[in-house]
């Protein structure tokens, strides 16, 4: 392995770092940007970089990574015995709660949840209990983005090494 090569393996991986901080992190893209990393050195490095079949898994890993952050609270309201109403609650809360910060993205599908259940008619027990579904949710979502960066840039990480 070239010095050339050494240097963009370390820049990849830094750029996958932040990727990884972007699976839990408002604002900034997550597993794309690990894939787009990963693609970036393929196309400088050529045989070098990660090889097609990696790449393809690379895709997988987002596409199941873009899955659960959609699906998460949805899940975790419904679970927790939401209605409808409840579901987009979480949803539209969570979209508020982008702009709030990280506190908004915990506390924007709970209030978002439990008020459109309220709203609805349920008893603030009920509405909460969904609510509280949301977050865990969106909890059990943002471990599972952690997972598939970290199998991501594992996967890369290992791939080049071996084929140079």
């Amino acid at each position: 392995m070239s010095i050339e090569q050494i240097i963009g393996l370390v820049l990849a991986l830094a750029l996958m770092c932040v990727g990884l901080a972007g699976s839990v992190l408002p604002g900034l893209p997550g597993a794309p940007l690990v894939l787009a990393a990963a693609i970036a050195h393929r196309l400088y490095f050529g045989p070098a970089g990660a090889s097609n079949l990696v790449l393809g898994l690379l895709v997988g890993l987002v596409l199941i990574s873009l899955a659960l952050d959609y699906a998460a609270s949805l899940v975790g309201a419904k679970r927790f015995g939401a209605t409808w109403r409840g579901v987009l609650g979480a949803v539209l809360g969570g979209m508020i709660g982008l702009f709030l910060g990280p506190i908004g993205l915990v506390l924007g599908p709970f209030v978002g949840a439990t008020a459109l259940e309220a709203l609805s008619g349920r008893d603030f027990k009920e509405a909460s209990r969904a609510g509280a579904g949301a977050i865990l949710g969106l909890l059990g979502g943002g471990v599972g983005k952690v997972a598939c960066c970290l199998a991501m840039i594992g996967l890369f990480a290992v791939n080049v090494i071996v084929r140079s």
